[in-house]
């Protein structure tokens, strides 16, 4: 657990864990916790118990909101993807009037990268403080986007080129992962929704309007990710048109030799039936005659099919 007030984005490590319970002078508290950290800062705070049992339940929580007597308890999924599957991971926050505790199972990349911004913005405020870990956390389902749309275009290159098997299962552990985190980006929407319209208190007025532009970020997101869904299916069924189409390339050629071979086989045909007299069948080199008949029969109907771009 890592403790700071945070004044004007300036960072002051506290070590006295007790004087969290008394407002500084200026400034807030910004206590960076493991699930485990709250058996101590659960009585410290007051923290609502039902609060503290879903940071501590194994389960996949919903992200949600909820107002409880003199701080909020929030959820919402940082994302992460590399190149084959998604990955969610809950940040819990508990805000207050004078602290902030974020509450994480696993290193969450956007608490790292909020640091500069806090300086920056000279953050002084824990609703502040929020506002910027939220649009953080809303700014990088773009970049994740952005990866995912280019691995769709990647995927489809890769279809156009040379279809594989393999790229059937790349299609659908992809699609999966779209429409899962599809059904996610509706429950962060709408509590992106309740910061940006419900009266909250311990939201400043003024701050509470910027969740606006946050809010408009989470539609877009989920109105991107639901155009990836259709690529998606898109790109199934060019998949399977390739596959179509090689079928029928494949059908071609072998259509096309067992059509050159028909005539050579009823010219072999012909000679090897039990007769006395047949054309050629004495004369000296007549079997040479007859191969390069064949192959000069064969060579032609080979350039035929070319000429006519059947083959």
């Amino acid at each position: 657990m890592k403790i700071r007030l945070v004044n004007n984005g300036l960072f002051t490590p506290v070590d006295d864990i007790h004087a969290l319970q008394k407002p500084p002078a200026e400034g807030f508290y910004w206590i960076d916790a493991d699930v485990d950290d709250l058996t101590v800062l659960q009585p410290l705070f007051t923290l609502h118990e039902l609060a503290v049992e879903d940071c501590l339940s194994e389960e996949e929580q919903r992200p949600k909101i909820e107002i409880h007597d003199g701080h909020y308890f929030i959820v919402i999924n940082s994302i992460r993807f590399d190149d084959e599957e998604i990955f969610l991971r809950a940040l819990n926050i508990f805000l207050g009037r004078h602290y902030i505790i974020t509450v994480t199972k696993q290193k969450i990349n956007e608490l790292r990268s909020l640091k500069p911004i806090l300086l920056e913005e000279q953050v002084d405020r824990p609703d502040r403080f929020l506002y910027h870990l939220v649009d953080i956390v809303v700014d990088n389902y773009f970049q994740v986007g952005d990866r995912i749309e280019a691995r769709i275009e990647s995927l489809e290159e890769d279809i156009l080129v040379h279809t594989k098997k393999s790229h059937l299962n790349e299609i659908i552990g992809l699609r999966s992962e779209i429409l899962w985190l599809k059904k996610v980006l509706g429950p962060q929407k709408e509590v992106i929704a309740t910061l940006n319209k419900k009266d909250l208190k311990l939201i400043d007025d003024q701050l509470q309007k910027y969740f606006s532009d946050i809010y408009e970020n989470a539609v877009k997101i989920a109105e991107t990710f639901e155009t990836y869904r259709d690529l998606m299916a898109n790109l199934r069924e060019a998949y399977q048109s390739s596959l179509a189409n090689r079928a029928n390339e494949i059908m071609r050629v072998f259509t096309a030799l067992t059509t050159i071979f028909m005539p050579l086989t009823f010219i072999t045909g012909i000679y090897g039936m039990n007769f006395d007299y047949i054309p050629g069948l004495h004369t000296t080199g007549g079997s040479y005659i007859l191969l390069g008949i064949m192959f000069f029969l064969a060579a032609g109907m080979l350039y035929i099919f070319r000429k006519k771009d059947w083959l």
